[in-house]
């Protein structure tokens, strides 16, 4: 089962919003431009054919833009939704205890403190024989 990041991290949903806010921007930008340019013209009286008949067709790409816009932030907005309805299902596979499961310690009935394993015992009685060569080595030898 493979996981996937959550959506407020994922690039291309980022992109979506990004570039669809850059689109409703740009368009109404535009079409209130090219409307404002032919309103100020055609008012004064110094229109000319480029300005309203171009104008009309620069405000409405700028509409179909602005729209598009719309529709990506729509799209974005219902694949968030739709991302939150559909969770990924988790197995609880065991049961976390939260309790410390120490080993009990093993001691000595008269002294009170932990008992030696095994393993250091060994390790111990091999330290002290050799603690007996040295000793032994630095004896002279007589023969």
């Amino acid at each position: 089962m493979t996981t996937r990041p959550r959506l407020s991290r994922s690039i291309p949903f980022w992109g979506l919003i990004a570039g669809s806010a850059a689109a409703v921007g740009f368009g109404a930008w535009l079409t209130i431009d090219k409307i404002s340019v032919m309103t100020s013209t055609l008012t004064d009286g110094s229109a000319t054919g480029v300005e309203v008949y171009a104008g009309q067709a620069w405000a409405l790409f700028g509409a179909v833009i602005a729209g598009a816009g719309l529709v990506g932030l729509v799209a974005a907005l219902a694949l968030g939704a739709a991302r939150s309805l559909v969770a990924p299902k988790v197995d609880v596979v065991e049961t976390i205890t939260w309790q410390d499961e120490a080993e009990p310690v093993e001691t000595d009935a008269a002294s009170e403190t932990p008992a030696a394993p095994a393993d250091t015992a060994a390790a111990d009685t091999a330290a002290a024989s050799q603690n007996d060569v040295a000793a032994s080595a630095d004896q002279p030898i007589t023969r």
